[in-house]
């Protein structure tokens, strides 16, 4: 017998490329292509090297009072991890321990079957429409739990509140995770639901709206006794989960309100206008709530796309998947960026 007959073998999670040369537009990862809010980039500036010798706060308390105070919910209904990438791992051990399959589209993050696999969780992947809608309907019957990305990823559709609160209802006995990576550029947040319903876990990351994907910081929302439970599991798992940095300037980031919505409002405006000059090229997609636009073209292929832009020192993202493999996911940068993006594509399209 070998000792690799024990080894856990899973299909790894593919994260988007990150390239090494510079003079390169990226718009294959959703970041911000804006900074931080200036309190972050001073406090950085002066941070004492010397607290590095310490271990970090494991309550992560200032963190947790600076959520709580932006989105007006006490400190015990908040959850906070090493990218929104670690509350929901933490949320999957946590939650997802039946025998029933856990339930989300197909088309979605694609963390969310690595994960079940990596932790033997069941799952059922249901096929979104041809348009890539949900139909809620096809989550109404028995599972392990639902899994819904709101707006979901990649294809940057959203479902309306109603929508989502109907399938919370249908399924008091599982927990509902609600993936609001994107909420912050449009979307409608489920947060004020926690207080009806307490099988909702909602989670969002400074990854994309806060500038902060380089400094992993994610949170959740839930009932008190759900976020009980998902501490339990992480001190159990690791106490010291997130650095002394990413606490400090983490809540830092989320008081500055006024540059929050500066820089989200910028994102926006610059994706109106893109969607336009796209749709204007020949691209088709459904309406982005996100800082991205998943779009595919009515005559080129989206690899002979991808290449081109690609040659072109762009980068953009694109799966291989036989649903979308025509499609392209453009991350939205500054406007500069864009209108680079436009040229480049104009010139390859004629």
């Amino acid at each position: 017998m070998s000792w690799e007959e024990n080894v856990r073998k899973v299909v790894p999670y593919t994260p988007g490329e990150q390239p090494k040369v510079k003079n390169i537009i990226k718009l294959n990862t959703n970041e911000n292509p804006y900074p931080p809010a200036p309190a972050v980039v001073e406090a950085l500036k002066n941070m004492d090297a010397e607290s590095f010798k310490k271990y970090p706060d494991p309550t992560c308390d200032v963190l947790v009072e600076a959520i709580a105070d932006f989105y007006e919910v006490d400190k015990e209904n908040v959850f906070v991890g090493v990218g929104s990438d670690d509350v929901l791992a933490m949320a999957f051990m946590t939650f997802f321990n039946s025998d029933k399959p856990v339930l989300f589209p197909d088309i979605t993050y694609s963390f969310y079957d690595v994960w079940a696999e990596l932790f033997r969780i069941p799952y059922k992947q249901i096929p979104l429409l041809d348009d890539f809608s949900v139909r809620i309907e096809d989550y109404f019957g028995e599972n392990g739990g639902v899994v819904l990305a709101n707006p979901n990823a990649p294809t940057g559709a959203q479902l309306p509140i109603d929508a989502v609160e109907e399938v919370i209802k249908r399924n008091p006995d599982v927990v509902v995770i609600v993936d609001e990576a994107y909420a912050d550029f449009g979307g409608q947040s489920v947060l004020p639901l926690i207080d009806k319903y307490d099988n909702l876990l909602v989670v969002q990351t400074f990854s994309k709206s806060r500038s902060m994907a380089g400094m992993r910081i994610g949170y959740a929302f839930g009932c008190k006794k759900l976020i009980k439970y998902l501490l339990d599991v992480k001190f159990a798992y690791n106490s010291y989960t997130m650095n002394m940095p990413a606490l400090e300037l983490g809540s830092l980031a989320i008081k500055d309100r006024a540059y929050f919505e500066k820089t989200v409002s910028m994102i926006v405006n610059t994706r109106e206008r893109v969607k336009k000059e796209l749709r204007g090229l020949g691209f088709e997609f459904a309406d982005s709530k996100t800082n991205f636009v998943f779009a595919k073209h009515k005559e080129k292929s989206g690899k002979e796309i991808f290449d081109y832009l690609r040659a072109n020192n762009i980068i953009v993202r694109r799966w291989d998947a036989p649903r979308i493999k025509e499609h392209l996911r453009i991350s939205i940068g500054t406007d500069e960026e864009m209108d680079i993006l436009i040229a480049k594509l104009k010139e390859f399209l004629g």
